[in-house]
């Protein structure tokens, strides 16, 4: 039932902007998902919270000197001056299509969890070399690793690799990693629940990292920043 009214939702809400995003966002999970996933159970990846969290906690000092009116939030020229002093190579139709999908609170800036996936995005496109031409230098190593982390969780998620998640999949990832089918069914709906943001049934790389910053807890540090 939600799938069907889901899709319907999906076709208003994404605008073709997005749809040319996500396009690419596929193709290029895809040719990653050629090279196959080191992730053995959704378990390793739950293992890597911490040092994940402070990965992103140090990426606070690169949001806060491109947020340069220091509102919370960076604009679509502060991003676009980001993304020059970053050596990220991007058309400003690419810009303006990756701060759209990413400005997922519609409320026209970047908040700390979608700089997050916003760059995050920016490293599985730099390999697309048909679509962008990038030198993504953060000038902090671990970022990379963190983000190929995430790349690489997808791919274990993404059993058929067709570049989505679906509830199947996620349903096998969970059984591989705990006993006992009816709780770990329970706990791999909520688990896609959270991670389907549009509610199609279907879940993208975008989605995904979105969900994955709520478990993380960038959200709550955001919070703790406004008090």
């Amino acid at each position: 039932m939600g799938a069907v009214v889901g899709k319907s939702e999906n076709a208003r809400r994404f605008s073709i902007h997005e749809t040319k995003l996500e396009a690419k966002m596929v193709e290029a999970m895809q040719r990653r998902a050629a090279k196959g996933s080191i992730m053995k159970s959704f378990n390793n990846l739950i293992l890597k919270f911490p040092k994940i969290d402070e990965s992103f906690r140090n990426c606070k000092a690169i949001f806060e000197q491109f947020d340069e009116d220091s509102n919370g939030m960076i604009d679509q020229e502060e991003m676009k001056k980001c993304f020059y002093k970053l050596e990220v190579s991007f058309t400003d139709e690419e810009i303006d299509d990756l701060f759209e999908a990413c400005d997922i609170n519609e409320d026209m800036g970047i908040k700390f969890n979608e700089f997050i996936v916003l760059i995050c995005l920016v490293h599985l496109l730099k390999d697309d070399n048909k679509a962008v031409h990038t030198k993504l230098q953060l000038g902090l190593p671990e970022m990379e690793a963190t983000f190929e982390t995430l790349v690489d969780a997808f791919v274990f998620l993404d059993k058929n690799k067709d570049g989505y998640v679906s509830k199947s999949e996620m349903v096998e990832a969970i059984n591989e990693t705990t006993t006992g089918e009816r709780s770990s069914g329970r706990i791999a709906m909520k688990r896609f629940e959270e991670m389907d943001w549009d509610k199609n049934g279907m879940v993208n790389f975008k989605e995904f990292l979105f969900a994955f910053t709520r478990w993380i807890g960038i959200d709550d540090l955001e919070d703790e920043d406004e008090d």
